[in-house]
């Protein structure tokens, strides 16, 4: 039957209801992205010049800034959202609690996670997406001052990437979100109810005395799919010691993440359209660890995820978990 779950980091609500994914059109296999063309690839090594002037490389055998032979590249976004010098913008009507709008400061960046012409993470080697997993941790420590530093990627024009180079892009805010501090308040709340303990290491344990929604695990991380998922093969990766931010010196779980997406791609037929993003511990956490958020676009949001604030998902974590785990 039906049933509705709370996800405990977030608050968010999901309706599980299996029973719709066999209901007409439901379907859930993707077919493969198209292949990249060289010419069409600014972020294709050897075309330096079609990008804003780097910011950080990482360069093993040395070189020239905006030259080739480098394993990751970092570039200012050539159409940012948010920008260091952003005005305050003038205001439209006196009672600001009618209409408030803020200067929109902070900066944006492209991560190109590997010169191999690929449209997603999975299709790295291991290694290459340690070394662009070691690079996104290095530009949130650039960005320490900032409240809220974001890094996220997004594969395939469903999942919202423009550009099919396989890439990450940060945001550095200067306030935090209202999803990130709620998450902030919960980790909060549950440390003071428990005596000081951390609510995803307490998840995470949870989970693994279950055993119902774990996909893997390795040395470093811990992989599962959420209680709560919103969405269908929704997963969380999180570290095995609890620690509050994703750039302190400790595992990445790249190894681990990197299983997980081929585990993915084998069980949909190819690489889906995705979302991923890096949960690190915001300005004023007091109580948190860090996490990474797998959460495929297999289903559209529709009426009720977008009217409501409640999600939808019509594979159960419990299935997903299994049938990853057998991939």
């Amino acid at each position: 039957m039906p049933e509705i779950r709370i996800d405990p980091l977030t608050g968010l609500r999901t309706i599980i209801a299996a029973e719709r994914a066999t209901r007409p059109g439901a379907g859930l296999a993707v077919e493969p992205a198209p292949e990249l063309q060289r010419d069409h690839d600014p972020f294709a090594e050897g075309n330096e010049d079609r990008t804003p002037p780097e910011l950080y490389a990482l360069r093993p055998g040395g070189g020239a800034a905006d030259s080739p032979g480098w394993l990751v590249r970092v570039v200012p976004n050539l159409y940012p959202a948010v920008a260091p010098n952003a005005s305050q913008p003038p205001r439209e009507h006196p009672d600001p609690d009618l209409f408030t709008a803020l200067a929109a400061r902070g900066t944006q960046e492209v991560i190109v996670n590997g010169p191999q012409q690929v449209t997603t993470l999975a299709a790295l080697p291991v290694a290459q997406l340690v070394s662009a997993m070691e690079v996104w941790r290095a530009r949130i420590r650039h960005h320490a001052t900032a409240a809220c530093v974001h890094v996220l990627v997004n594969e395939r024009p469903e999942g919202g990437a423009s550009l099919a180079h396989t890439h990450a892009q940060l945001y550095a805010l200067d306030f935090v979100p209202a999803a990130l501090a709620r998450e902030r308040e919960r980790f909060h709340a549950y440390a003071t109810r428990t005596m000081g303990s951390n609510l995803l290491a307490d998840v995470v344990q949870a989970e693994v005395r279950l055993d119902r929604r774990i996909v893997a695990i390795d040395e470093e991380a811990v992989l599962v799919c959420p209680y709560g998922s919103r969405a269908p093969f929704q997963m969380l990766l999180a570290p095995r010691r609890a620690q509050p931010r994703f750039e302190q010196d400790g595992p990445t779980g790249a190894a681990l993440l990197h299983d997980a997406l081929g585990r993915l791609g084998r069980v949909l037929g190819a690489s889906p359209p995705l979302n991923l993003w890096v949960r690190t511990a915001p300005r004023g956490a007091e109580h948190f660890c860090w996490r990474i958020d797998v959460l495929p676009r297999l289903t559209p949001l529709a009426g009720l995820e977008l009217g409501t604030g409640v999600n939808l998902n019509i594979v159960a974590p419990e299935d997903a978990a299994a049938r990853l785990r057998e991939a």
